[in-house]
């Protein structure tokens, strides 16, 4: 195993995709997720202005209530800070992610009411939290794609907007090294060769599993990938991440790129 693979290993679950437009019972409908309020809804402000100084690429802005999620582009390391304006700083978001050295893109929350600041969850931590990010001079964008994994029910949802596009059964992790809960994004974009353990792609995340499995030495980086192991799809058997199907693989590849959000779920 290279070490380029080794931060990987963490991911383990998903299924064969249901089909599009098949209509899903209840099992296999996503969790109801509420937005976050925003402090001050970007529709309040002039949409042909930039949001914090930069301008979006087609000019507009997302309506309250939207299901569209903000993006904005991280051309250097920045902190975050507990408050907007504030100097205490309580993370940082780094120019690109640890491993493959992609661009990072993070994900805006929620808008401070002097458009000035993002509140952006805090990437690479093994504790969930989120901070303001300084808006000025970056590029800010939207996009309605989305996942939602839900842990109990062992299900994963590639979404744009409120629409389910497929659904896909999902393993967890193990018992003794359980799938961290939390908001992330896509951070790495990873091929692999078929046949191998983490199927023929990958798709790195912007968090990290704290409990790995004693004698664990394949790196902490959460993530969704494939599988040589089909038949511990659908299992609570991972290190944390989550493994697919190639057929859920490449559904995923169609539609998710760096910055895509990902919710994790109970």
């Amino acid at each position: 195993m290279s070490l380029a693979l080794a931060p990987l290993l963490l991911l383990s679950g998903i299924a064969a995709a249901s089909l599009v437009g098949r209509r899903a019972d209840a099992a296999e409908r996503p969790p109801i997720l509420r937005a976050p309020r925003a402090a001050a809804p970007l529709a309040a402000r002039n949409p042909a202005r930039s949001v914090g100084g930069s301008e979006r690429t087609d000019g507009s802005r997302p309506r309250r209530g939207s299901p569209e999620h903000l993006l904005a582009d991280i051309e250097r390391s920045m902190p975050l800070f507990a408050r907007p304006g504030g100097t205490r700083v309580i993370g940082r978001v780094p120019a690109a992610s640890p491993t493959y050295g992609e661009p990072t893109v993070a994900w805006i929350l929620e808008v401070s009411r002097d458009g000035r600041f993002g509140r952006v969850p805090i990437p690479y931590v093994g504790r969930q939290g989120t901070g303001w990010l300084r808006l000025r001079g970056l590029r800010v964008r939207s996009s309605p794609v989305s996942v939602r994994a839900d842990l109990s029910r062992h299900r994963l949802w590639l979404l744009r907007g409120d629409r389910a596009v497929f659904s896909t059964r999902a393993a967890t992790g193990a018992p003794v090294s359980p799938t961290p809960t939390g908001r992330y994004v896509v951070s790495d974009l990873v091929a692999f060769p078929a046949g191998g353990p983490f199927g023929s792609y990958a798709f790195g995340l912007s968090g990290i599993q704290p409990n790995l499995p004693p004698g664990w030495t394949g790196g902490d980086q959460l993530a969704i990938h494939g599988t040589s192991d089909p038949a511990s799809i659908g299992r609570s058997v991972s290190a944390g991440c989550r493994r697919v199907s190639e057929r859920a693989l490449d559904r995923l590849r169609r539609l998710l790129e760096v910055g895509t959000p990902v919710v994790v779920t109970a």
